[in-house]
């Protein structure tokens, strides 16, 4: 009897989730429920499952709404019926096909229309729905002439009293309006919640017709949905054996260049993963992404096949990857086995740039009506939820950002306040938006519109309605094409060497890309700022620790650095055995032969099926399946635990010792959840040793790609200073040298126009096309008769010496640029077939500040060019201590003067309360001859000498060499104070403003603190 149910995925508008709805239905005995979402079936699956495991009949549908005018309820009476209905929303979401208000091309579904919009005329699968409240109408004549058409409507969108009101607030929401300010018609009806079905008949009881109407719809409906079988296109040609004959001609092709000298080994994995993938029914996926890397190929775009997809050596041979498994020694059973029912999952990346163009051609190649992005549900996060009940309850801007920003002690206890803590409680996890899954591309068999209704969000690609998980619940496998700067970096770098050197650099000869030597010296000493994944200054420690000067090592140290293994207490671990091999032993022969590489240490998620495999003695199958269920990937308790009997049993008959085993399973639990896919770390190596080839033969070029490709872990000011320690002299914008990115000439780099904050888009790409087309600009005046362009954008170009070719100060081509907007006649560009000759002006010479030019650098690009930032401090004194001399003060205390490049928040254990976090940071400066060192900022130290934002400071601290790696752990330190802004030397407060506005970078966390070494528990002696 309830046919119009609403959940929270009708956004901003129903207050029950989908678990709650089914159980109401429960609790009041339904034995069928309806679930109809506004313009979505977002909880339509869920739903379904849900209402099997109870018993209950699901009826699936959706309540149709234009601009918040309910149109009609429509309820599938088939799977063809939700199909239908999707295809109608998704014609007028993304073709702007308007919904018909009445009588809907729907063969399939039943449609019922409120007694707001009755048509004209009702089809035989049309109905009229009629509230409790609105039988009394039914005097009317006219309307009791429709009592044959008539359905019981009772629609459900909160449960309680309270969420009423958390639906009136949810409408002020959306509507972007005072919650006092809405009106009857905003919100929904205050009866709109669960009432007892008898109850309800009862009410409808003189209405017979309306009822027998209402129980023939239930009887018609019916929703069945087949989990099981992949959605997923099925073939890449026209059936299943081509696809097997092409993806082996493919794959014989590539293993002969790959393995040209005949590698037996090679062939027989080739052998075994093929039959696997044909029995598994996946070779038209593996085809579909071949052809998408194929493409790329032809665009002469750079990507990278990462992920678990590098386990396959049909991967790497159909040139997906470019990760021999072999040579690393990587388990095709983690990426795919028999066990897998699932599609496996290829992890693609492309520059930035290219990733829409790739994008495009898989819609175009595949069809917009199967191919689509996964969505993904956007919560109300904590800010935003105080931020917009604020909104709602009239709060002014001030109040907002301190109930946003600040933490509750902060806030004003005020009635307004308590009653938006209610209701930001009850937000929790509601979600707020939909929007798109940054890399999930589905492409379906049959069109996608079966599964879902597409939405545009702001990308212009459209998305289905659900997100990755109930995509694979149902059975749609996503393929990840991803973006990345670093690939960006790379290929730009490549083509600028072409253009300025007229060298061709084959940046994918993995002779060059991997085990390098002057990278590998580079790669010992941490000196990656720039490269891909490796720049970090926790990358770059790691590193320095380790002397990491060969691929494997770096292959390890991707992983280990990431946060799950570090968690684990691994990565501390792993640096003791690598710097001390002869302080530790193997505690088990398997761990030496199997994990001898990694000291005996599981970094790696296969080295849990290569335990399982060669210690405990179960297929590498089952080790893959022990993994997934330990990393919580879709398994239940009672299958781990079986899983778990089983590895025992298999230790027991290999004859191990039952303590013995009991360990490695410890060892196995404790890894397998955080261990990092090897695939993925060897991908991102070689991905690092290309950007660290260039970084070491062509450092100039490559700082110049970095920073316009935006840079990575941090500012452009950081990668600037890296092409001068490189030999680079900086200049500033210039309108007839810079383009609109930073430009290099021979070691000469100038600043692209892109970087000037104040200057609109179009201007900056305008300046030099123009000068490209017709010539440099011969002076101020014919820049403005040439470029439309402002008195204020002018005036910026000037302050940062953008026509300083003219040979002119500042303050003349400023009183310049004034007379000549006073004539009016440069306020639009004006194309003249004989110019004036340019008048001279005789002006006063000003005497300037040598450092102005400094403080208009920073006011305008954020960093000085002119100056180093340290030639702007007050004092001469640079610290007694430079990093080049830090190794030789281990234990020692030093005192330094250094310039803030970025700080890391971390977590550590509460000395007194150790299941409580307090605060420390690590820290990363520059000191005056722009050497790169790190610091360690203590909670005690913290709490005394607090980080004041961006600039120079006077540290005073310990050295701490860390396995070749120095760290000074500050006791005290003070910012350091820089000379006042000369250009307002008559104003006190503005000539400070320069010095608040330094920056640095900061990382926040807000993961569990690392263990100790004594809590890793790892044994460094033999067991028996």
């Amino acid at each position: 009897m309830f046919l119009n149910c609403h959940t929270y995925h009708s956004l901003r508008y129903g207050t029950i989730s989908v678990e709650d709805l089914v159980q109401l239905a429960v609790d009041y005995q339904l034995k069928v429920l309806a679930l109809t979402d506004i313009n979505t079936v977002t909880g339509i699956y869920q739903f379904y499952k849900l209402c099997q495991e109870k018993g209950i009949k699901p009826i699936v549908g959706m309540d149709i709404r234009v601009e918040n005018e309910q149109y009609y309820i429509c309820l599938a009476k088939n799977p063809k019926g939700i199909a239908e209905v999707n295809r109608l929303l998704t014609n007028y979401n993304c073709e702007g096909i308007e919904i018909a208000k009445a009588n809907p091309e729907l063969k399939d579904s039943f449609v019922i229309y409120p007694l707001t919009n009755i048509p004209e005329k009702l089809l035989e699968h049309e109905f009229i729905g009629i509230r409790q409240d609105e039988l009394n109408r039914l005097f009317d004549p006219e309307l009791k002439a429709l009592t044959h058409k008539m359905v019981i409507l009772h629609p459900v969108t909160f449960k309680t009293d309270e969420e009423y009101e958390l639906h009136k607030v949810l409408r002020a929401i959306a509507g972007n309006t005072l919650f006092t300010k809405l009106t009857e018609d905003d919100y929904c009806k205050s009866n709109e919640n669960f009432i007892g079905k008898r109850g309800l008949l009862e009410k409808y009881s003189q209405y017979p017709e309306i009822i027998e109407n209402t129980k023939y719809i239930v009887d018609e409906c019916s929703f069945d949905f087949d989990f099981k079988t992949p959605k997923n296109k099925k073939y890449y040609t026209e059936n299943k054996e081509n696809d097997f004959k092409l993806l082996k001609k493919l794959a014989y092709e590539g293993l002969d260049k790959r393995y040209p000298d005949d590698n037996v080994q090679a062939k027989a994995r080739v052998d075994k993963e093929l039959a696997v993938i044909d029995q598994l029914n996946f070779c038209g996926y593996f085809l579909i992404t071949w052809d998408i890397v194929q493409y790329s190929n032809r665009m002469d775009f750079m990507h990278v096949g990462r992920g678990s997809g590098a386990n396959s050596i049909v991967s790497y041979c159909i040139g997906i990857t470019d990760i021999c498994p072999l040579e690393l020694d990587l388990y095709f059973e983690r990426f795919l086995n028999l066990n897998r029912k699932t599609p496996p999952d290829f992890d693609l990346d492309w520059s930035w740039k290219n990733r829409d163009t790739i994008l495009e051609y898989i819609f175009k190649k595949y069809g917009k009506n199967h191919v689509a992005f996964c969505g993904t549900n956007v919560e109300f996060k904590s800010r935003s939820r105080f931020r917009e009940l604020g909104k709602v309850f009239g709060l002014p801007k001030e109040e907002l950002d301190l109930l946003s920003k600040k933490p509750k002690d902060q806030h004003d206890q005020n009635s307004i306040v308590q009653e938006i803590y209610k209701y930001e409680k009850l937000l929790v996890g509601f979600p707020n938006q939909r929007s798109m899954h940054s890399c999930g591309i589905l492409i379906s068999e049959d069109p996608i519109t079966n599964y879902s209704a597409l939405e545009f969000p702001p990308k212009e690609f459209p998305i289905v309605q659900f997100d990755m998980h109930t995509a694979e619940d149902i059975g749609l496998e996503k393929f990840d094409i991803l973006s990345q700067r670093g690939l960006g970096t790379i290929k730009d770098t490549v083509k600028l060497i072409e253009e300025k050197r007229g060298i061709i650099v084959d940046i994918e000869d993995t002779r060059i890309s991997k085990g390098e030597t002057k990278c590998n010296e580079f790669l010992s000493i941490g000196k990656t700022i720039g490269c891909f994944y490796i720049e970090s200054p926790a990358m770059r420690g790691l590193l320095r620790r380790l002397k990491c000067d060969n691929y494997k090592v770096l292959v390890a140290a991707s992983s280990i650095i990431r946060p799950g293994v570090a968690q684990s207490g691994m990565m501390r671990e792993y640096i003791f055995r690598h710097n001390h091999p002869d302080q530790f032993e193997y505690f088990h022969e398997v761990f030496e032969k199997e994990l001898g590489e990694t000291y005996g240490i599981m970094v790696y998620q296969e080295d849990v099926i290569k335990i399982a495999l060669h210690f405990g003695g179960v297929s590498a199958e089952n080790g893959d399946v022990l993994r997934r269920a330990m990393s919580g990937k879709g398994r239940s308790l009672s299958a781990l635990q079986k899983l778990k009997d089983d590895f025992f049993e298999s230790c027991k008959k290999k004859g191990h010792p039952e303590k013995l085993s009991q360990e490695v399973y410890r060892q196995i639990e404790s890894f397998a959840g955080y261990s990092f896919c090897k695939a993925h770390s060897a991908s991102y190596a070689v991905e690092s040793y290309q950007s660290l080839y260039l970084k070491a033969y062509y450092p100039i070029e490559f700082m110049v790609s970095a920073i316009n490709n935006g840079g990575g872990f941090y500012r452009t000011e950081v990668y600037v200073h890296e092409a001068k320690m490189a030999g680079a002299t900086i200049h500033n914008p210039c309108v007839n040298l810079s383009e609109f990115q930073t430009t290099v000439y021979v070691t000469d780099v100038y600043l692209g126009l892109m970087h000037i904050e104040k200057l609109e888009a179009t201007v900056k790409q305008f300046i030099p096309e123009e000068r490209k087309n017709n010539g440099d600009y011969r002076s101020l005046e014919d820049f403005v008769k040439r470029v439309s362009i402002g008195i204020e954008t002018l005036q910026t170009l000037i302050f940062i010496g953008a026509f300083r070719f003219t040979g002119k100060q500042k303050h003349e081509l400023l009183i310049e640029a004034r007379f000549l907007f006073s004539k009016g006649q440069y306020r639009t560009k004006i194309i003249s077939l004989f110019d004036e000759p340019q008048k001279d002006y005789m002006l006063p010479v000003i005497q300037r500040d040598r450092f102005e030019d400094a403080f208009d650098e920073i006011e305008i690009l954020g960093f000085p060019v002119s100056f180093s930032i340290f030639d702007l401090l007050k004092t001469r004194y640079r610290g007694h201590v430079l990093v080049k001399d830090l190794l030789k003060y281990h234990k020692r205390q030093v005192k330094m003067l250094a310039y803030l490049i970025s700080r890391k928040h971390v977590p550590i254990k509460k000395k007194d309360h150790p299941g409580k976090k307090d605060d420390m940071y690590f820290g990363t400066w520059i000191d005056a001859d722009g050497q790169y060192f790190d610091t360690a900022h203590f909670p005690d130290s913290l709490r005394k000498f607090p980080f004041k934002e961006g600039g120079i400071y006077l540290l005073l601290g310990t050295v701490e060499v860390d396995y070749h790696f120095p760290t000074v752990t500050i006791t005290k330190m003070a910012k350091m104070p820089i000379i006042a802004d000369p250009r307002y030397s008559m104003d006190e407060e503005k000539s400070q403003a320069i010095e608040r506005s330094l920056r640095e970078d900061v990382s926040m966390t807000s993961r569990k603190p690392y263990p100790q070494e004594f809590e890793i528990g790892l044994p460094r002696t033999k067991m028996n």
